[in-house]
């Protein structure tokens, strides 16, 4: 497993291109883009998505899918809507058994589908994996140590994965509960959303804890409801990316929700990111919502923000439709 192919030339999909050339394997990025694919192969450097950092020479960058398709393991780093078409668009050159992993965190609104069943439906030959947790794409590709959970149901591939793209920065953990891991880093984009609207309303550190707090609890019984391991969750891919994704302004999702917590409108909000990247949140909002009635599971704070970046709810009363709910046991 030396030659990894990254699909998705974005700040993330950049990054784990960074790590895993700095682990000392091939690595083939590929860009939609024309102006990126040049960028990195003549420059090394991504300034449209990962501007300042310098890439490893090592990196070679291709408009190719095919090309990618014939590297060891794939890594699926596009904006979470867009992870079926890219592997339908990837089914002709994948051999049986081939690694695909999917490094997008969030849910198909068209379905209310996770990316695994998505990836399952699209490529069912494909061996598929999960990478997720706590990082921010400026960071791993500047070197800087993290740890990240890799869920397959194939113990064998997840080790193979995991020794691949392991390095003295890059700290891989396995599982093979590949529905908590991915409710893991869905949830935590939304309720990221509501910590920033909290930061920017200058509400206090006490309400964003608690915040959080009832946020991995509503993460836990979603989880739960498909057949998750709650135990999951304690780990990188829940309670790990929880607290970093509600802490820092360096998140999409956590710096949309101050904005909103400023009073700023969700459509200039939104009009100034066009182009640039995507808030994953905005979108797993709905889907969670959609999945939470399904499944007959409370998420208070998880609805709250979908009404107001989809339905336009004001913001203040929002926090006062959850500071009434009635109260009840903590568990």
């Amino acid at each position: 497993m030396q030659k990894i192919g990254v699909i998705g030339a974005g700040a993330w999909g950049t990054a784990l291109a960074q790590s895993a050339a700095n682990a000392g394997r091939e690595v083939i990025i590929w860009a939609r883009e024309p102006e990126v694919v040049s960028s990195i192969n003549q420059t090394h450097t991504n300034d449209i998505f990962l501007p300042g950092i310098p890439l490893n020479p090592s990196i070679t960058a291709t408009d190719s899918l095919s090309k990618v398709a014939e590297c060891d393991i794939l890594l699926i780093v596009t904006p979470a809507q867009f992870v079926r078409s890219t592997l339908a668009a990837l089914k002709g050159d994948l051999v049986e058994g081939k690694p695909v992993v999917i490094c997008s965190k969030g849910i198909e609104i068209s379905t209310g589908l996770l990316m695994s069943h998505v990836a399952e439906e699209e490529v069912p030959e494909a061996a598929i994996a999960i990478l997720t947790g706590p990082t921010f794409a400026s960071e791993i590709a500047a070197g800087k140590p993290c740890a990240v959970t890799i869920a397959t149901k194939d113990k064998d591939v997840g080790q193979e994965i995991r020794d691949a793209l392991a390095s003295k920065t890059f700290r891989p953990y396995t599982t093979d509960d590949l529905i908590g891991t991915q409710i893991g880093g869905a949830v935590k984009n939304v309720i990221a959303i509501a910590c920033g609207v909290i930061l920017g309303k200058d509400l206090g550190e006490s309400a964003r804890s608690a915040l959080m707090t009832r946020g991995v609890a509503e993460m836990a019984r979603l989880a739960s409801a498909m057949g998750a391991q709650k135990e999951t969750l304690m780990g990188m891919c829940g309670f790990g990316d929880m607290v970093l994704t509600c802490s820092s302004m360096q998140s999409r999702n956590f710096s949309l929700g101050y904005a909103l917590g400023q009073g700023k409108s969700f459509d200039a909000i939104m009009e100034e990111r066009k182009g640039k990247a995507v808030t994953e949140g905005v979108y797993t909002a709905e889907a969670m919502v959609t999945m939470a009635k399904k499944h007959a599971v409370e998420m208070p704070i998880s609805e709250a923000v979908y009404r107001c970046v989809s339905a336009g709810d004001s913001v203040d009363e929002l926090i006062d439709s959850l500071m009434e709910r009635p109260l009840k046991n903590e568990s």
